[in-house]
C-alpha cells in the first residue's frame, strides 16, 4: 500500500515569502511606471504566479499591457526575485517541526504550487528543505496549473503517492478549488495571501498555526474521504 501523502501550496502556505515578492513585485512596476503598491494590494494579486499579478496590478490602475511589454516585466520580475532568493523569505513557525512529525509518521510530503518550479527548487533549497519533498511540482512542471486539479494529481503521482490517501494543504481559493475538483481534503492555513478569509471558500478544515496541523486530523480527514483507516 502506498503511503499517504500530504502536499502543500509553497508561497503563504509553508513559507512567508510575502516581503521579497512584494519588493519584486514594486521593482517591476516600477519599470513599468506605475507606482508601488502595498501589503493589501498584493494580497489581491497573488495567488497565480507572477505574470498574472503583473497583469492584475495592471488592471488595477487601469493600464493597458501589451503582450511584448508584459513579457519584459516578467523577465524584469524573474530576475529580480531569483536575484535576491530567499531574501527575508523563512518558513511559517511550526513549518518545520510539521514536515518531521508526519515524516516520522510515515507521511510522504510534496509541494504543488504556480510558482516557477526552478524559482521553488531555488526557494527551498536555500531554506535547506529540499531534502523533505518527493515531489516538487510547480507552474510549469506539466502543462496545466492549479486550480486545474491535474496539477495536483499530477504532483502526488509524481511523488509515487496515491490521490485517495492525499491531503492538501494550502492558503488560498485556488488551492481550495483545485484540491475539491480532484476530490481530495484540503485545509486551509488563515495566514496566507488572500484578501478574504479562506472560511468563504470551504475548506474541509482550517488552522490559524502548524501546531494544530496534526496526524490526528490529516489521518481524519484522509480517511473520510476514502472511508478507509489511515494510521
Amino acid at each position: 500500500m502506498t503511503r499517504p501523502i500530504i502536499v502543500f501550496d509553497l508561497d503563504g502556505t509553508l513559507i512567508d515569502t510575502a516581503p521579497d515578492l512584494l519588493e519584486s513585485l514594486n521593482h517591476t512596476l516600477a519599470a513599468g511606471d506605475l507606482p508601488a503598491v502595498d501589503e493589501i494590494g498584493f494580497r489581491r494579486f497573488v495567488g497565480q504566479g507572477g505574470r498574472v499579478m503583473i497583469e492584475r496590478a495592471y488592471a488595477a490602475q487601469r493600464r493597458a499591457l501589451a503582450a511584448d511589454e508584459h513579457d519584459r516585466l516578467f523577465g524584469i520580475f524573474l530576475d529580480h526575485y531569483s536575484l535576491n532568493i530567499p531574501g527575508r523569505s523563512q518558513p511559517y513557525p511550526g513549518v518545520v517541526e510539521a514536515i518531521g512529525r508526519f515524516e516520522e509518521a510515515g507521511f510522504a510530503l510534496a509541494v504543488c504550487t504556480n510558482k516557477y518550479e526552478a524559482s521553488s527548487l531555488q526557494l527551498i533549497k536555500a531554506l535547506g528543505l529540499t531534502r523533505h519533498f518527493t515531489a516538487i511540482a510547480g507552474q510549469d512542471t506539466f502543462p496545466f496549473r492549479k486550480p486545474d486539479p491535474r496539477h495536483l494529481t499530477r504532483t502526488i503521482e509524481l511523488a509515487g503517492g496515491d490521490p485517495g490517501r492525499a491531503l492538501m494543504v494550502g492558503d488560498s481559493q485556488t488551492d481550495i478549488d483545485t484540491a475539491k475538483a480532484a476530490g481530495i481534503p484540503v485545509v486551509a492555513v488563515d495566514f496566507g495571501y488572500t484578501d478574504r478569509h479562506v472560511r468563504e471558500f470551504e475548506p474541509s478544515a482550517i488552522i490559524s498555526h502548524f501546531d494544530e496541523l496534526t496526524l490526528d486530523l490529516a489521518s481524519r480527514l484522509i480517511g473520510s474521504a476514502n472511508g478507509r483507516k489511515i494510521l
